[in-house]
């Protein structure tokens, strides 16, 4: 922990106002993009950047198998991902740090953490992106796991949408299954048409559960089939080499 508070002790996050909508586009993006796809994901994908938000906030529902799941929506995001990370990563030494400095922020996993909480309505209301793995830890069987309530109480409670996202990367692994993978985007989800009691965020968080299993399905649908330039269902593919890397607040195009 030492290391970690060193870094931040010598006044380093200044560089960039100490804002992750700075240091994510403008310093870290490239370099991440270029190690992902080139040496750790080679040949990764993204599907469906087209319909993600350029302005506002909103929840990104997002499932869970690697722990390349972060940086892969990272960089197949148009939009800088303020994450909701478990306690125990961010207090890593310099990881941890680098992920707080990018925009994560800590939640404790179990627990109904109402600090974590307030942090992410407060970052949706100031028109931020806040990054939930919905499911609430990683898969182990293969498929999305069930979806827990905390993300569609977000959300809900401050009037912005759920854009639904669907990562393929099990048993990718830096060390031993260094593979292709996919991300697809949904569309959005507004949440005006559900009632603010139990019953809306069951419902709500039935239709993200099987937005979410749908576009999963898709993405093993492109693994399977070589990274298609289009999906079954029309999705088309994006990818970051062609184009600038700074997609903040721009529109990709497809490729």
């Amino acid at each position: 922990m030492f290391a970690s508070v060193r870094l931040t002790d010598l006044g380093i996050p200044k560089l960039w106002k100490e804002d992750p909508e700075v240091l994510w586009p403008n310093a870290l993006r490239p370099g991440v993009t270029v190690g992902l796809l080139t040496y750790l994901a080679r040949g990764s994908h993204g599907y469906g950047l087209d319909r993600v938000p350029l302005e506002g906030g909103f929840v990104l529902a997002a499932n869970h198998f690697a722990s390349l799941d972060h940086p892969l929506i990272g960089i197949f995001s148009p939009r800088t991902v303020f994450y909701m990370a478990k306690a125990e990563l961010l207090e890593v030494p310099i990881v941890g740090e680098l992920l707080i400095w990018t925009g994560g922020f800590p939640v404790k996993r179990g627990l109904a953490d109402r600090d974590a909480l307030r942090e992410a309505r407060r970052l949706v209301r100031e028109g931020h992106v806040v990054g939930v793995h919905v499911e609430g830890t990683r898969q182990r069987l293969g498929y999305p796991g069930e979806v827990k309530i905390g993300g569609m109480m977000i959300a809900m409670q401050e009037g912005v949408p759920v854009v639904p996202c669907a990562v393929e990367t099990f048993k990718w692994n830096a060390k031993t299954n260094r593979r292709a993978c996919v991300v697809v985007w949904g569309h959005p989800i507004a949440t005006d048409g559900f009632s603010r009691d139990r019953a809306g965020y069951d419902a709500l968080t039935e239709q993200v559960t099987s937005e979410i299993l749908r576009l999963w399905r898709l993405a093993c649908e492109a693994v399977a089939n070589g990274h298609p330039k289009e999906l079954s269902d029309g999705t088309r593919r994006f990818h970051v080499f062609g184009y600038p890397f700074l997609l903040n607040g721009k529109r990709p195009v497809p490729g």
